[in-house]
């Protein structure tokens, strides 16, 4: 009993909600139809962030205070005594 009154409560909530979508949207505009993802602004806009992202990041690891550190880590890692 209690899982057919939780259908029925699933059910009356699915009908109050087509029906409000309807009443602001209207009866065209359904959920499937609407956009859900990016578009293609979206995508040029997020390759770029990402190749400046890229850029920054490559001048960092090579600049010379980086390189040094990295040097120095793996020198200290290779002359490591057991």
């Amino acid at each position: 009993m209690g899982v057919e009154m939780n259908r029925k409560a699933v059910e009356w909530s699915l009908r109050t909600l087509r029906r409000a979508w309807e009443a602001r949207f209207g009866t065209r505009a359904r959920p499937r139809g609407l956009d859900r993802g990016m578009t293609t602004s979206e995508y040029a806009v997020g390759t770029i962030a990402a190749c400046a992202f890229a850029a920054v990041l490559y001048k960092v690891v090579t600049s010379g205070a980086v390189l040094s550190a990295l040097q120095s880590l793996i020198k200290d890692a290779l002359d490591a005594k057991f």
